[in-house]
């Protein structure tokens, strides 16, 4: 049996699909036997926010395709972006939030979506990045 591989994903934006496409994918590797750890910096930040995640927009600068996006996720019935969280922590992906970025958006630990860990980006590139033996970036 092969040994399971390490992924990080990174997710720098607060935009619907690029969030959604990172948990997605994360979920997918997770159920494939991947150990999985997704990191939010930089706007990504927003789409740890309890407050903020039921309200991402979907290409926010393009709302006519955006709108599309969406009505083709509702034909699918694809999860939503909280259930993808509750599903990643209940099957043991690791959720962290880079600590430079929460105290820049007014954020702290009780803003976090259940499960997100604060974390400090320079042992998170140290300790994950640098021995994944894949790192992909939303």
């Amino acid at each position: 049996m092969n040994p399971a591989k390490n992924v990080s994903i990174m997710c720098f934006h607060d935009e619907l699909c690029q969030v959604f496409n990172a948990l997605m994918t994360g979920l997918s590797l997770l159920r494939n036997g991947a150990r999985v750890t997704i990191f939010f910096g930089s706007r990504g930040i927003l789409a740890v926010h309890k407050d903020h995640v039921n309200h991402l927009v979907c290409m926010p600068d393009m709302p006519e395709q955006g709108a599309a996006v969406m009505k083709r996720m509702d034909e699918f019935d694809l999860p939503l972006v909280e259930d993808l969280f509750v599903m990643l922590v209940a099957e043991g992906a690791t959720l962290l939030a880079c600590s430079l970025n929460v105290p820049l958006f007014g954020m702290n630990a009780v803003d976090l979506v259940d499960g997100v860990k604060i974390a400090d980006p320079a042992r998170y590139y140290k300790d994950v990045v640098i021995p994944a033996d894949m790192n992909l970036t939303f």
